[in-house]
């Protein structure tokens, strides 16, 4: 019972948990390290240069496609062009240093190669498609102030790199990865083998039913890759697991909406347009120029492990460690420390839609920037602001919206 419908699950983590320890860490050094100014200075112009810099931005930072909802809409306030803004959104939640290296672990090098390649270029064509033919709607971004800067010692900003890589992110993408696991776990369990070599001779319509149901879904970048692993070993084709890999983490319901609304429709349009033609072309790339080979090393070597073979003491250590930080993390959003009461002169705002610790940031600084607001302090528990000062609260409403969430009333 253990070999049947224990150890495809378990396998599935401890192939990916060293990877996904190194990935937390780099993440948490490059958002302790950089400044996030220098995000926003090379965006400004409706160039193709800052198309390539947005995207060149987005793919190393490890930004779910939830959090980078608010953080793509932050640069577009603080002067972006939309199609810097359209090239973060394709490139960002495709890949990230967690999820390359992950991709490295379970589906082999060529796959972790391809991947930040397919994000590139399909965040280049889509942004520069956008600056071309994008039209003017949503065309008045708003300066911000206040561009966040890296500060304090280097104990002070490790401290806050280990914080942030082992407890943030671990919280806002732990519970998707699990999800993803355990959906794989259970492709590995009831999926009989070779279900989808039945459709091998119609590659396209592979491709076409994996985007059915990924483009509306939320996927985590690093969640989506055992699903995908999964997939393969059950006989769909790399280049439509491809599909699966790029189409999933860049599209979900929450970004259509956002990009129809902040950016207008007819940019929407050319986003998903984008990420549909990118995917399927690199997808039939995969499938029709490729050798297969290339792509099933890892996925085989994990299956190989499901027989019996016995795993690496370091990747079930790493395993363990990653599940004790997971847990961890996971307790401490649930039972957070103890939130600052509110003051009788602060107002609070309830606001719906905020997921993660990147929406929370990025909707606190907005606020903050808000002409008369004197103080502001976000609570991702509670989904509610707290503002101090003399401000408008139309003014609250409308720059929520904009960030893509909504102020509702209680």
């Amino acid at each position: 019972m253990i070999q049947t419908y224990l150890m495809p699950f378990l396998t599935l983590l401890f192939e990916m948990a060293p990877y996904l320890l190194l990935g937390f860490l780099i993440a948490g050094v490059l958002h302790a390290f950089v400044p996030q100014r220098i995000y926003h200075n090379h965006l400004a112009d409706s160039s193709f240069r800052s198309v390539v810099w947005a995207a060149l931005f987005g793919i190393p930072l490890p930004l779910c496609s939830c959090g980078v909802i608010p953080t793509a809409m932050s640069l577009r306030k603080n002067g972006a062009s939309k199609g810097a803004a359209v090239s973060f959104l394709i490139a960002t939640p495709q890949t990230g240093v967690d999820s390359i290296l992950a991709t490295a672990s379970l589906l082999g090098l060529p796959f972790a190669i391809l991947r930040p390649v397919a994000a590139l270029c399909t965040a280049l064509f889509g942004g520069a498609l956008v600056n071309r033919f994008g039209g003017s709607e949503g065309d008045q971004p708003l300066a911000e102030k206040g561009q966040q800067e890296v500060t304090g010692s280097f104990a002070a900003r490790l401290a806050k790199a280990l914080r942030y890589g082992f407890e943030m992110m671990l919280q806002d993408i732990g519970k998707w990865l699990l999800i993803g696991l355990v959906i794989a776990g259970l492709i590995t369990i009831f999926v009989p083998a070779g279900f989808f070599t039945t459709l091998s001779e119609y590659p396209l319509l592979n491709m076409l039913l994996v985007l059915a149901f990924s483009i509306p879904m939320y996927l985590c970048a690093t969640g989506s890759i055992p699903i995908a692993a999964a997939l393969i070993l059950k006989g769909l084709s790399p280049g439509a697991a491809l599909v699966l890999l790029m189409a999933g983490p860049a599209t979900n319901m929450a970004a259509i909406l956002v990009i129809n609304k902040v950016l207008g429709r007819k940019t929407l349009w050319l986003y998903l347009l984008s990420i549909v033609g990118g995917a399927i072309a690199f997808g039939w790339v995969v499938d029709a120029l490729l050798p297969t080979e290339w792509f099933a090393g890892g996925a085989v070597a994990a299956c190989a492990s499901c027989t019996g073979a016995p795993l690496a003491w370091w990747k079930v250590t790493s395993g363990v460690l990653f599940l004790v930080l997971l847990v961890r993390a996971l307790i401490l959003k649930r039972h957070p420390h103890a939130p600052v009461a509110a003051t009788p002169t602060e107002r609070r705002f309830a606001i719906r839609g905020m997921r993660c610790n990147h929406c929370r940031a990025n909707v606190e600084k907005a606020l903050a920037a808000l002409e008369g607001v004197t103080s502001a302090r976000v609570v991702l528990d509670e989904g509610a602001a707290y503002l101090t000062g003399n401000f408008s609260e139309e003014a609250v409403r409308t720059t929520v919206a904009k960030m893509g969430f909504e102020v509702v009333e209680e």
